[in-house]
């Protein structure tokens, strides 16, 4: 197992994640516990010893079957990450009810690892506002008491987003948890987000390393590319190894559904193999062929802004498109943001004028692009 080492604690390099444990009957609120349980003994056998949940995981039974499989185990021989669900508007104001609760889900007596989950466009104002929430006073409470050892925080907002976080509480955050994956390293702009969080001196977590699956089943061209490079490698496999180069990340989580998974991310993360300059360049061709197949060719010039009528922020709206029509199935990113938009700068708020086509160099039909955009969501 590869190990990286958080101030004094050295921690295994694969974390395992409990948000997509294996189920009964496709139901994602009830949780296959045998199986789920004896994933957690092999992969604490084979040396994992991080191991992450949350409030809302498997409709809330997450914390209970993963509480119950580490009981079995001394507290020194796992570290526990859970969340304070900020996703949730309605939560705030309930950390302290939250916070017990899930203390008494997880059978422990502190979290080694605690979050605010998913800061973002939706709940940042909500974050910040210490008058009248208190959450983030709360658990740097819990912190000093002892329930939390460490303090960080994860996040699928924005470049801007995370930077009104950091302004805020750069200086109690110890660790940041990211989407980062070799076709979002441009596409949802990971690299620039790294690049911030290694200003702030503060080491990265990664979630979706494999965008939910998505980049470990390519396409066969994509595939058969990367079997000339490395005929030895799964494909699933490229995605860790490119992680395994970025020496900010510490932490890569993965939710594994099955005995399968757990084996083919038990070896990958036996040694450290991390990508060469030619390799990753391969993957960020085959990650500029897949998104453009889908992408609206916006270059953000914003001449389109200066003649809609409606002010709205046409450059953004396209690039959240991008990325809705992209992930397709369990696409969030881009509700999530727009939910934090006013209606009338919404995809729906566009009048089909046309006024911004005349302006635009790509010649992007904008009007057309929003309408549909407006219908998906």
């Amino acid at each position: 197992m590869i190990y990286r080492t958080f101030q004094d604690t050295q921690l295994s390099m694969l974390g395992f994640g409990a948000m997509r444990l294996p189920i009964l009957d496709g139901d994602d609120a009830k949780i296959d516990e045998k199986k789920a349980l004896a994933m957690v003994d092999r992969a604490i056998h084979a040396g994992v010893n991080y191991f992450d949940t949350a409030w809302g995981y498997h409709a809330g039974n997450s914390e209970t079957i993963l509480g119950k499989a580490l009981s079995k185990y001394p507290r020194s021989a796992y570290y526990l990450a859970d969340k304070f669900p900020g996703y949730d508007l309605s939560n705030f104001g309930k950390h302290e009810t939250i916070f017990a609760e899930q203390l008494k889900k997880c059978q422990v007596d502190h979290f080694d690892f605690y979050l605010c989950h998913n800061v973002c466009e939706l709940n940042i104002d909500a974050y910040l506002d210490e008058n009248k929430y208190h959450t983030l006073s709360f658990l740097k409470e819990q912190k000093k008491n002892g329930r939390i050892r460490h303090l960080g925080f994860s996040a699928h907002g924005n470049l801007e987003t995370i930077e009104r976080f950091l302004d805020a509480y750069g200086d109690d955050m110890e660790f940041c948890q990211l989407q980062i994956n070799w076709l979002d390293w441009d596409f949802q702009n990971a690299k620039e987000k790294v690049e911030l969080l290694k200003k702030h001196g503060l080491p990265i977590w990664v979630m979706e390393p494999l965008r939910g699956g998505k980049l470990a089943n390519l396409a066969a061209p994509y595939a058969e590319k990367l079997r000339e490079l490395r005929p030895e490698e799964e494909i699933p496999a490229w995605s860790f190894r490119f992680l395994q180069a970025i020496p900010e990340v510490t932490v890569v989580l993965s939710g594994m559904s099955d005995e399968q998974q757990l084996t083919s991310n038990l070896n990958t993360f036996a040694a450290e193999k991390p990508l060469n300059a030619e390799e990753k360049q391969t993957l960020f061709t085959i990650a500029k062929d897949m998104t453009e197949k889908t992408s609206v060719p916006c270059t953000a010039c914003r001449y389109c802004t200066t003649h809609c009528p409606q002010g709205l922020n046409i450059p953004y709206l396209l690039e959240l498109y991008n990325e809705h029509t992209f992930t397709q199935t369990g696409a969030f990113i881009a509700p999530m943001a727009l939910s934090a938009l006013p209606a009338d700068k919404q995809p729906s708020a566009c009048l089909h004028c046309r006024s911004c086509e005349k302006v635009c160099p790509q010649q992007i039909k904008i009007s057309e692009i929003l309408g549909d955009f407006a219908s998906r969501l």
